[in-house]
């Protein structure tokens, strides 16, 4: 997978304790557990550490993982 993708995947671990056997890229936020209140804690936390900024429009729309690294990669996301 891409560096953003690893960088996604150590966020969830990290900070939001998502088992690292849960997440592929098909995965959506509903299947890792993670409520609309986590998904806007998820953003920011992409948007400090990667250096882009998701809009909230952006953000209601992620849906997989591989969502959320498309969009990561097409803002310019920094690894």
């Amino acid at each position: 997978m891409s560096p953003i993708y690893d960088r996604v995947k150590n966020l969830l671990v990290d900070k939001f304790g998502v088992p690292a056997d849960d997440i592929s890229p098909e995965a959506t936020f509903e299947d890792l557990d993670l409520d609309s209140l986590d998904l806007v804690e998820f953003a920011l936390a992409a948007e400090e550490d990667l250096g882009v900024r998701i809009t909230d429009d952006e953000a209601a729309d992620l849906k997989t993982l591989s969502d959320t690294v498309a969009l990561l990669e097409a803002k310019g996301a920094s690894v």
